[in-house]
Order: C-alpha cells, then structure tokens, then sequence
C-alpha cells in the first residue's frame, strides 16, 4: 500500500458498516480520505476518531439519491485535494419490496446503488484524466447477488437486480478504460453475508448456521485489491 500514501480516496457510505472500516484501512495507510453519507453525525464521530493517524480523513454530507450533492462533493474535493486517485463505491441501501411492491422503493434502490454509483465514478474518471494521474483504481461492492440468480427469495429481488447491474456496470468501465488507454484499474468485490446494520434489516443475523463476515474482512479484500501491481486487474 506504499504507492498510495498521501493520495486520494472517496469512499462512498462512510458512515458505518464496510465504508467505515474501509476509511479506518485507509487513513492508517497513509491516504487522504473523504468519507460521503448522509449522516453527518456518524461522520463527524469517525473525523474524531481519526485524528493522529498516518493519513487525513475529511467527510461531505452527501445523499447519493441527489445528483447535485454528488457533484458538490466531487467539486469539493477537486478545489480542496486537486484530484482523486481512488473511489470506493461502498453505498447501497436495500427497501423490503419484491417485484410486485413499492416502485418507491425500487427508485431508491436504483438510485442509490446503481445511479449514485455511476455518477460518482463518472465525476471521479473526469477528475483523474484532467489530472492525468498515473495510477487509479475504482471498487464497487458489489454482492453475491450480483452474480447469481438464487431461487425466488421475497423482497431481495429488485436489490439483487440493482447488484446485476453493478456487475454489468464494473465490467463495462474497465472495458472503457482500456479502449481509452487509462491507467484506470476497476474491481468489484462481491461479498456475501456482512456483520453490518444492512444484516440485521435484512435478518440475516437470525438464520441458524450463517456465519457472517466481518466488515474488516471486505476491508482487507480492497486493500489486496489496491496493493496488488498494476498489471493485475
């Protein structure tokens, strides 16, 4: 992780769960990390929690249903840090509604896991080639769900669409990257069950036999993504 520090990293839903241990990884190793979410007062507690370390962390209030916060945001850190050199679309919320439920909650699920995604690593992409950077990554969490069609399971079916669509969307932008000769590397990690807040919403904490990862777990498989050479995508 030598390579990284002092550099820039925007990890989106900073506040808790995976986001917020994949910020800790990253300040102890030395990078300058923005931290987005939408609630400010988790944000505030972990800037706390973070001073004195190898890196900086820094936060912006952002709700990624809002394409105006996302790019105030991005515009910020451009004016604030110059540039970006990694992002961690981290973020994703999952509603209890099926194919035949709330299209309300569909909209804020396609809005935030896919749409919020894409945004920010459009703006994060304008940002590296005006910048020229030499080495970038983008990590997307992804889920199982973006890999596999499970039989039926109620309520997991339009967040296991949006995850697809992270899939299809990974897949795309390092093909895009590569026609456009970018040093641009684009991973997505696809965890299964997380000890996170999304779990227990989820119940995943009360199914018998289901050992759930941690979330310093994703965290070392960014980091083993980061560290790995350039070559290796």
């Amino acid at each position: 992780m030598e390579k990284w520090q002092g550099k820039v990293a925007v990890v989106t839903g900073a506040s808790s769960g995976i986001g917020e241990e994949t910020c800790r990884q990253l300040v102890e190793k030395g990078m300058i990390v923005v931290g987005i979410a939408r609630r400010e007062h988790k944000l505030q507690a972990l800037e706390k929690d973070l001073k004195g370390k190898l890196g900086k962390f820094y936060y912006f209030k952002v709700d990624l249903c809002s394409e105006e916060n996302i790019l105030k945001a991005f515009d910020w850190v451009k004016k604030t840090l110059k540039t970006v050199d990694v992002l961690v679309n981290n973020a994703g919320v999952w509603k209890p509604s099926d194919l035949l439920g709330n299209s309300n909650d569909w909209k804020k699920m396609f809005e935030t896991n896919v749409i919020g995604l894409n945004i920010c690593s459009r703006e994060t992409i304008k940002i590296m080639e005006e910048t020229k950077i030499k080495v970038g990554h983008i990590i997307n969490i992804n889920s199982i769900f973006g890999h596999y069609q499970f039989p039926y399971m109620k309520d997991i079916s339009i967040y296991a669409a949006t995850k697809q669509s992270v899939t299809s969307i990974t897949e795309s932008f390092r093909e895009l990257m590569s026609m456009k000769e970018l040093p641009i590397r684009v991973t997505s990690v696809s965890p299964g069950a997380v000890d996170t807040e999304m779990a227990v919403e989820f119940g995943l904490h009360k199914l018998k036999g289901v050992s759930m990862l941690k979330t310093i777990d994703i965290a070392d498989a960014i980091m083993y993504a980061l560290s790995a050479p350039q070559r290796v995508n």
